[in-house]
């Protein structure tokens, strides 16, 4: 069972809610959209028939009149859902367009999950909680059937070559012979790897997909979260700076 603190259940309890409050919005527009749809159905037919109707003297121009000012409000009311409409596609495409990347952890500033996991297959060290004390590091959430893993790999491998900061590895939802041939065939850029091969760590380490990477403190704290294949621009951008300012403190 996934034991979750008071602010993690708030935060989950958060996107709940704003899930359930976008999907009634949006029930909301296409209700207003159909309504809309209808009354320029209505509209086109009676203006057909005042055309066949044209050739009648009109004898009541000024109800004519007065009727078509008392419609004027009920226009502008059926145009409230087109803008709402408008307004939320507005939303939803200024959200695409944001950086991914820049999702917030619940758990950043807060202590590493407490777990202990085996060593990917072939490994002898496994990755616990426990180890991410004394030093920055950085645990990288990986697995072989992952694409994006595969385009950050040599700047992980590079890392390690150069000695610049310990890369542990969370292996994420993998068979263990898949984990060890892609380890065996790409190269290890680990000093420990951890076979969460039911995902439950990595659900309390509000991982949303792989890959992710997170920076720990010397006090095996989560300082940053990054999610998706970390490039050399993330890396010297973000991430290094930040290894620097941690040792410095």
């Amino acid at each position: 069972m996934l034991h979750m603190k008071g602010s993690d259940l708030g935060w989950e309890l958060a996107m709940v809610a704003v899930t359930a409050a976008g999907l009634f919005v949006i029930s909301v527009v296409m209700v207003g959209i159909v309504l809309l749809i209808r009354h320029f159905l209505r509209r086109w037919s009676f203006d057909a028939i005042g055309k066949v109707m044209s050739a009648q003297p009109v004898l009541a121009t000024g109800e004519s009149t007065l009727n078509d000012v008392r419609q004027q409000p009920r226009r502008i009311v059926l145009l409230v859902p087109l803008i709402a409409f408008l307004a939320v596609a507005a939303a939803l495409a200024w959200g695409v367009t944001r950086e991914p990347r820049a999702i917030p952890s619940a758990l950043l500033g807060k202590p590493v999950p407490d777990f202990a996991l085996p060593p990917v297959k072939g490994r002898t060290l496994g990755l616990a909680s426990s180890d991410l004390n004394g030093d920055v590091s950085l645990v990288n959430v990986f697995a072989s059937w992952c694409t994006a893993c595969r385009e950050e790999h040599p700047v992980f491998m590079q890392l390690k070559a150069d000695g610049t900061v310990p890369i542990h590895g969370l292996n994420y939802k993998d068979q263990p012979d898949d984990a060890a041939r892609w380890l065996n065939t790409m190269g290890d850029s680990y000093t420990r790897t951890g076979a969460d091969i039911s995902g439950r760590t990595a659900i309390e380490w509000g991982v949303y997909g792989v890959p992710e990477t997170f920076v720990i403190t010397k006090n095996g704290q989560i300082a940053h979260k990054h999610i998706g294949a970390v490039t050399p621009k993330v890396l010297d951008d973000t991430i290094l700076p930040l290894i620097r300012r941690l040792r410095q403190q």
